[in-house]
């Protein structure tokens, strides 16, 4: 019996084998978690659909969170695959690649609006929905970074939206936790996502990170993963509000003081 048999719940996020959320689906799935996953449009609907069926996935549905209609859907379809859900992991962000470069200042009214509607919003969007289906004891699970406490170069607007998705889980937290539902985020350090490609300068800040980082070394999905079981699992039963930062430590240092 793993630690999330009997568990079942979404993973909105994942697009393709080196997402963080595909590391968090196979720590789920490893622990006998039942698993829903959700796509985009046609060219994500081939990278996710192969990865849900190779974990035995219950559903794969489309999900523009943009859409309150298509949210309604896929709310509709985990009702009638799951009835309740007690876990909801929300692995969603975007912004432009011209808001994810140069300065802060030059953010279009257009390209901050789109980061937050898909990057924060997106959760309140998405739970507002579930609301109905969440079991006693459920778990929801997001991704910030430190982009959203501290200065990045070039992460602009996404810093700003992660910074408004930690508020968001803080008062989500309050909203429901009288019913015993936990909400969370984990600020990973950076990982080489897609995502994460669409920052100006990003390859250099991963190259360096290890050697400012406690641990002297670069996180993984699977370590985000690992954290992530353990928040969507009844070990983390008091814990909610939180950010939990998995970044080897990165998190704690000031500056970085050459050996």
């Amino acid at each position: 019996m793993g630690l999330m048999a009997g568990k079942q719940g979404l993973i909105l996020g994942v697009a393709n084998d080196h997402s963080i959320a595909w590391g968090i689906a196979q720590a789920l799935h490893r622990e006998g978690a039942r698993l829903g996953f959700t796509y985009v449009g046609e060219a994500l609907e081939r990278r996710v659909r192969p990865l849900a069926q190779s974990v035995d996935a219950a559903m794969i549905e489309p999900c523009d969170v943009q859409s309150d209609e298509q949210i309604a859907a896929l709310m509709a379809r985990a009702a009638e695959t799951f009835g309740q859900i007690d876990f909801l992991v929300h692995a969603i962000a975007f912004a432009q690649k011209e808001e994810l470069s140069g300065p802060f200042l030059r953010t279009s009214r257009e390209g901050f609006l789109l980061a937050m509607e898909v990057s924060a919003y997106s959760l309140t969007a998405l739970l507002k929905a579930a609301d109905p289906l969440l079991a006693p004891g459920a778990s929801v699970l997001t991704l910030s970074y430190v982009g959203a406490q501290q200065v990045v170069p070039n992460y602009n607007a996404m810093g700003v939206a992660k910074a408004a998705l930690e508020a968001s889980v803080r008062y989500l937290a309050a909203d429901l936790g009288p019913r015993g539902i936990r909400v969370n985020a984990i600020s990973a350090g950076p990982i080489r996502t897609l995502a994460a490609s669409g920052i100006d300068g990003f390859r250099a800040m991963h190259r360096s990170f290890a050697a400012q980082a406690p641990l002297r070394r670069n996180v993984t999905s699977a370590d985000v993963g690992n954290t992530a079981l353990w928040l969507c699992s009844d070990l983390s039963s008091a814990v909610t509000g939180e950010i939990v930062y998995v970044d080897a430590g990165s998190n704690i240092m000031s500056m970085n003081v050459p050996e």
